[in-house]
């Protein structure tokens, strides 16, 4: 019933999205503009581009992304075991930075939709070099390892971005509008392929759901129950590298989202991640359409990209969250 809830929520807020904009449409223009065929009448042409090259492509971006963000987000907390952990634990932001404005710099790309493969290709680097630095050492494998390898190669790569966009106009310029995370100006050309990535990761974080819920107990208690810990581990951060990956190259960074969404769904589930991911990718969904939609209107005529405005409302919920933990452990 939960699940046929947030379908439904989703649904509602797919329909709103479609609706709401600079130019506000009914849902007999909605309607229209989806399914109606071409017309000598200037109005309705206008509004079957408006919602078939605007507002479809834009809204199926939120969708995928949120859904990608909202399921590595609790993939990403399951296997470190860290409730603070985000996709961005993986260096795949810092990555996928990196590639941009390195591939602004080096080949004088303009077009975003040539370099967004770039930063789907920095993400999964940084991705696979976290990985393998925390399987290195004697703390190989260990959640605190991984979390220290990313945050290591982020902040790395977060210097050599800024060095390289701080020589280079074009790259500084791109990166400053690419950072803040939008959903809008992409095309089914882009959505298409990058949903392709997003679905295989789907399909390898739904095969770890069971490993997660024992490898929680701890890794001693998970191996005993026969758990591959290594395997589990790899299928695990290899899901979490293509979902928040492609969902970067696609929008950018958006920040907070998969942690928010990953709490609100434990809130509502328990700790069972058979139900947790499901619950957090739709959740995920419809978050980032929701601030999209806001995004819209609070400054009718011009918008406010939907990175900004799930960071205006994931630092007071990232705030809140360790408040209340200092509270509990007092």
């Amino acid at each position: 019933m939960g699940l046929g809830a947030l379908v439904a929520i989703l649904v509602i807020t797919a329909a709103v999205s479609l609706a709401v904009g600079a130019r506000a449409l009914s849902p007999a223009e909605v309607w229209h503009g989806l399914f109606a065929a071409p017309e000598a009448d200037q109005r309705l042409t206008e509004i079957r581009l408006i919602v078939r090259t605007v507002r479809v492509p834009r809204t199926v971006l939120a969708v995928v992304a949120g859904i990608a963000l909202g399921v590595g987000g609790a993939l990403i907390q399951g296997h470190t075991r860290n409730p603070i952990a985000d996709t961005g634990l993986l260096g795949v932001n810092a990555g996928a930075s990196f590639a941009v404005v390195s591939a602004i710099t080096l080949f004088g790309l303009t077009n975003p939709f040539q370099y967004v493969w770039f930063a789907f290709l920095g993400a999964a680097v940084a991705g696979v070099v976290v990985f393998g630095l925390s399987s290195l050492g004697r703390g190989a494998g260990n959640p605190l390892t991984l979390a220290l390898a990313g945050q290591g190669v982020a902040v790395f790569l977060a210097a050599m971005t800024t060095a390289i966009a701080l020589t280079d106009q074009a790259a500084l310029n791109a990166l400053r509008f690419w950072n803040a995370g939008s959903v809008a100006g992409v095309g089914f050309g882009v959505i298409w392929p990058v949903t392709a990535f997003i679905a295989v990761g789907l399909v390898l974080a739904l095969s770890t759901l069971p490993a997660i819920n024992l490898l929680n107990l701890g890794d001693d208690v998970a191996r005993g129950l026969g758990v591959n810990i290594a395997l589990s581990r790899t299928v695990g951060i290899l899901a979490i590298t293509l979902l928040a990956g492609a969902a970067t190259a696609a929008c950018g960074p958006i920040a907070f989202l998969g942690l928010m969404v990953a709490h609100v769904a434990r809130y509502l589930t328990g700790p069972d991640y058979r139900w947790l991911v499901p619950y957090a990718g739709l959740l995920g969904a419809i978050v980032l359409l929701v601030c999209d939609i806001v995004g819209r209107l609070v400054v009718r005529p011009g918008e406010l990209d939907a990175g900004v405005v799930v960071a205006l409302l994931g630092a007071p919920f990232f705030a809140a969250l360790v408040w209340l933990g200092k509270f509990k452990n007092a």
